[in-house]
């Protein structure tokens, strides 16, 4: 049976696009308390089913997937510049193609407006009428008010007509900067993504013995499995140790390990990569927050995503992105690295930033064990010493040499050098994933 969060949730989803939500309204319907369903509509909010805009109220929105993460709703729009909505509340949901700028005549503005996109412009009464003809909502810069018949034209076509006091320049780059963060966001693999499904995965109950322990073996080939109770709650892990030596209708819940390590499926895939390592394990259950069973995660699983994502173009540009771009091996030893300074990579006094000289450090480690086929570093610690600061636009020569390095573990002093000056020394501990 499904707990009271996941019976809000699945109230939340059947609900119509644009319709309105309140705390009250939900724990009075689903008899529940208010703290119940205040923390059933933020899981809601987190995961894209709602959205919450201040003096409207929490409204139902469509759920973008992954691969359209790169587009907004108006309801976001209105968070993003600090808006307030002036008519058609009904169409806060919908999600905006593209948006105009108004700087032009209308005859020329008209021809870029059309249905679904959204246009910016100033106190121009007869643009805001043309565009909610066309089928497009309008954003007023500069903290204008519209004309009555405006917001009833608006209300008649459930678009949003929304007002910020931000001048037109500055919302126009607000809008792309949450664009450029959602396609970032886009990039990063979570389990969620993953993971197979429950309804897929191989578990075991607490009611079973060992002798299914077995039987599951042969069909997965796997010897870990998590083991749930009645409410298909994880509240243990069974592996092949455990069941060594115990005869065959021996019971699970006498053998398996207790509150074992479980993941979220918003967990990242970095996050449980480095735990696999840690902790030497091949299989993760992924749970809720009330511990209910969603799916596993396996080795092989992680493996793969990161295989893929390397084969990906990136879209959206990190500062991590910035550094990969930026070094290289030099032509003559391919086990020594150069990187240029550039602005991106420097603090506001024009010297390199120490959290950038980090990453430079981990990168050419890391590409240096790439090199000799040893895997995939993931850090386990790190000590970094600054000898000198590092101006913008100085050409850095970056030399990692391992110290040790076994099946799953490597050690590698790295020294920085600029014009032959050494500037900085690190010694890094990782563990490595086989590839």
């Amino acid at each position: 049976m499904a707990t009271k969060h996941e019976q809000i949730i699945q109230h939340i989803i059947s609900l119509p696009v644009g319709n309105k939500i309140s705390v009250r309204q939900i724990a009075k319907h689903l008899n529940v308390s208010e703290g119940t369903a205040y923390r059933a509509i933020k899981e809601a909010e987190n995961i894209g089913l709602v959205s919450t805009i201040e003096r409207v109220g929490t409204i139902r929105i469509e759920r973008k997937k992954k691969e359209n993460f790169e587009k907004l709703t108006f309801a976001e729009v209105i968070n993003i510049v600090d808006g307030q909505v002036l008519g058609g509340r009904e169409g806060l949901h919908k999600t905006l193609n593209k948006f105009v700028i108004g700087a032009m005549q209308l005859d020329a503005m008209m021809r870029y407006t059309e249905a679904g996109s959204l246009l910016i412009v100033g106190n121009r009464v007869k643009a805001h009428e043309l565009a909610l003809n066309e089928g497009a909502a309008v954003l007023i810069t500069g903290g204008f008010d519209t004309e009555d018949y405006i917001k009833r034209l608006a209300d008649e076509k459930n678009l949003p007509i929304i007002s910020t006091s931000y001048d037109t320049f500055t919302v126009a780059a607000m809008i792309n900067r949450a664009i450029y963060d959602q396609l970032i966001k886009k990039e990063i693999v979570l389990v969620g993504d993953i993971c197979t499904p429950v309804e897929h995965a191989h578990y075991l109950m607490t009611t079973d013995t060992v002798k299914a322990w077995y039987e599951l073996n042969e069909q997965s080939t796997h010897s870990r499995f998590p083991v749930l109770d009645g409410k298909n709650r994880v509240v243990g892990m069974v592996t092949s140790k455990d069941i060594i030596g115990k005869e065959r209708d021996f019971p699970i819940d006498r053998v398996m390990t207790r509150n074992p390590i479980v993941v979220q499926a918003k967990t990242s895939l970095a996050s449980v990569a480095h735990m696999m390592v840690w902790e030497g394990i091949e299989v993760v259950p992924v749970a809720d927050e009330s511990s209910t069973l969603k799916g596993i995660v396996s080795r092989q699983d992680v493996l793969k995503a990161l295989q893929q994502i390397q084969r990906q173009p990136q879209i959206g540009e990190t500062i991590d992105d910035i550094i990969k771009n930026n070094i290289s091996s030099d032509e003559g030893d391919k086990t020594t690295f150069e990187a240029k300074v550039i602005p991106q990579m420097t603090n506001q006094l024009g010297t390199l930033s120490p959290g950038v000289f980090t990453s430079l450090v981990t990168e050419a480690s890391s590409r240096l064990l790439l090199q000799l086929k040893k895997g995939d570093l993931v850090v386990e610690n790190i000590t970094v010493y600054f000898m000198k600061p590092v101006p913008i636009d100085s050409q850095l020569v970056i030399k990692p040499t391992i110290i040790e390095a076994g099946r799953i573990y490597a050690k590698i002093d790295v020294e920085v050098f600029n014009e032959k000056k050494l500037v900085g020394k690190a010694l890094l501990m990782a563990q490595i994933m086989d590839r």
